[in-house]
């Protein structure tokens, strides 16, 4: 015995109603956090790139922690030697094919970055060492220098997150610098965190070691006395 009624019958349809769109539009609808929530996690994975998180950092620590014609010289000679560079480094390497986006996701491709950005580094510490800039922030580059040259080690085996590495670094030296700037770069990091394991572009090992690694970096940059 069957049921033709339609309002009896769950598995019958209403008429004007296409099963197959129901179907669709119940699993764009179960899918639509999840986009919304990687959308969100990729405007906040650029906002914490390196290349945005540190510039943004510095012109904050220098505008703050020294006069005009102190900082502007510093600002000036970091950007010509190692922003720039590095950015130039990265973009021109996604356009070529050199790597396959700007945060070099591939462990491999890293490889090759890190054999511009340490030699770039390292160019910006003897310059600001040879300006004769205030010890906070040659400490600060040389410990930059230094986290380029143990993430190139460890990228041997680990493709440690550069994205929270530096999110962590910014984040502890701005908290030297009062309560807001701390709080609110932190909460920025654990954003970051937070969006590169959901894009999937880092295990929890390799972020977690990237989080431990700008803290400490963090902690000899603008915790330790000059």
């Amino acid at each position: 015995m069957t049921c033709d009624d339609p309002h009896l019958n769950p598995l019958s349809a209403p008429p004007g109603r296409d099963p197959e769109a129901d179907a669709k539009r119940q699993v764009r609808e179960k899918q639509m956090p999840l986009r919304l929530g990687a959308r969100f996690a990729r405007i906040i994975s650029w906002i914490g790139h390196p290349l945005v998180f540190v510039p943004v950092s510095l012109v904050i620590v220098v505008t703050t922690r020294l006069a005009p014609r102190v900082g502007i010289p510093i600002l000036g000679v970091l950007f010509l030697f190692v922003i720039a560079p590095i950015a130039i480094l990265l973009f021109a390497g996604v356009r070529s094919g050199r790597w396959r986006d700007a945060d070099v996701s591939v462990r491999e491709e890293r490889r090759r970055f890190y054999r511009w950005a340490i030699p770039f580094s390292a160019v910006g510490a003897l310059a600001i060492w040879l300006m004769r800039a205030p010890a906070f922030i040659l400490r600060g580059v040389i410990v930059t220098l230094a986290l380029f040259i143990l993430a190139a080690i460890i990228n041997l085996r680990l493709k440690i997150s550069l994205h929270i590495l530096f999110a962590f670094y910014c984040a502890v030296i701005l908290l030297r610098l009062g309560v807001v700037f701390g709080v609110s770069a932190f909460i920025l990091a654990a954003l970051v965190s937070w969006s590169r394991l959901l894009l999937g572009r880092h295990t929890l090992i390799e972020a977690t070691m990237g989080g431990l690694m700008g803290v400490a970096g963090g902690i000899v940059t603008a915790w330790l006395s000059d």
